[in-house]
């Protein structure tokens, strides 16, 4: 924070991050695996360094240990009790196009050996002083590694990831392009809605409480967020040429195919307010890995499934 009003802090900023970088560096790191059993004090840490979805309490924690989950995590030997960032993967059969079904804790435990995918669904930093230094590319690769030598008949690796700039990026957009944002069916089946806005239609609905709830409603503005969050993800850039969205960078840049566009995927407040509750499944084809990472890494070209890029075109 010094750093970024004092520009003559720049030069110790540079040196401790590269100090950071090499204490930290990832040869040093273990991975463990953190299950019910685990202490007390490094579960309460789980609760209080969840950066995704929310930890409800201990009950909400055991069912995102139970028997179809995985929780691992990055420990340095000279911090044996901090983690430094951690990871939480579902064992469930077919691609989880919800979080809502993930955490439900009624919901019956899985067996993990008729599994596939693994999806990985909450990825959270735990040390705000080793901001900017990569941890979660080598731990998902590590996870992975573990996975695999578990429950060798898994066979896909996907997430259920959030949007967190969506929300943003469309009212900006909302406000500079306006009706042109929509095209002409999309604009004409949201004004048939009997309480329809006079003016910024999709986010002036947004607005609306519980308008997920409304069916009407919800149906009329699918179509258009599908295609808009396909246009954010896969053509929107930053100045360097890479995805707006930093999520969408974190996966893309590991190599991952942008898989699937998950409509009401997340209807928790802060699902709503990021992303207007849609989600992102990534898919990590493990043959294909590297040639997705060359391909956005190397040109800014994000691999992407055939129905994702038929929702640019419609």
């Amino acid at each position: 924070k010094l750093a970024r009003r004092d520009e003559s802090l720049a030069g110790l900023e540079q040196d401790m991050r590269a100090l950071l970088a090499g204490w930290f560096d990832e040869g040093f790191l273990e991975v463990k695996r953190i299950t019910w059993d685990s202490p007390a004090s490094l579960l309460e840490k789980l609760m209080v360094y969840e950066a995704v979805h929310e930890i409800r309490g201990w009950s909400d924690l055991k069912n995102r240990l139970e028997a179809d989950r995985r929780c691992f995590a990055y420990f340095h030997p000279r911090m044996p009790d901090e983690p430094l960032i951690f990871v939480e993967v579902a064992l469930v059969q077919g691609m989880a196009d919800n979080v809502q079904s993930l955490l439900d804790e009624t919901a019956p435990v899985g067996d993990p050996l008729s599994a596939d995918p693994a999806i990985f669904y909450s990825i959270s930093p735990c040390q705000r002083g080793l901001s900017g230094i990569s941890f979660g590319d080598f731990l998902i690769k590590r996870v992975v590694d573990r996975l695999a030598a578990e429950l060798p008949h898994l066979t896909h690796y996907a997430t259920l990831s959030p949007m967190p700039g969506f929300r943003a990026w469309l009212e900006q957009r909302s406000t500079e392009e306006g009706e042109e944002l929509l095209t002409q069916i999309e604009r004409r089946a949201i004004e048939a809605l009997p309480s329809a806005p006079t003016d910024h239609l999709l986010t002036n609905l947004l607005a609306r409480p519980d308008w997920y709830e409304d069916a009407a409603v919800s149906q009329a503005i699918k179509a258009p967020m599908l295609r808009l969050a396909a246009r954010y993800i896969i053509n929107e850039k930053t100045p360097r040429g890479r995805a707006l969205d930093g999520v969408a960078h974190f996966h893309l840049s590991n190599g991952a195919r942008l898989e699937r566009i998950n409509w009401l995927g997340d209807l928790s407040p802060k699902g709503l307010q990021q992303a207007a509750g849609l989600m992102i499944n990534y898919l990590y084809q493990l043959d294909d890995i590297e040639e997705n990472h060359e391909a956005y890494t190397g040109e800014g070209r994000v691999t992407a499934s055939q129905s994702v890029l038929r929702l640019l075109k419609t």
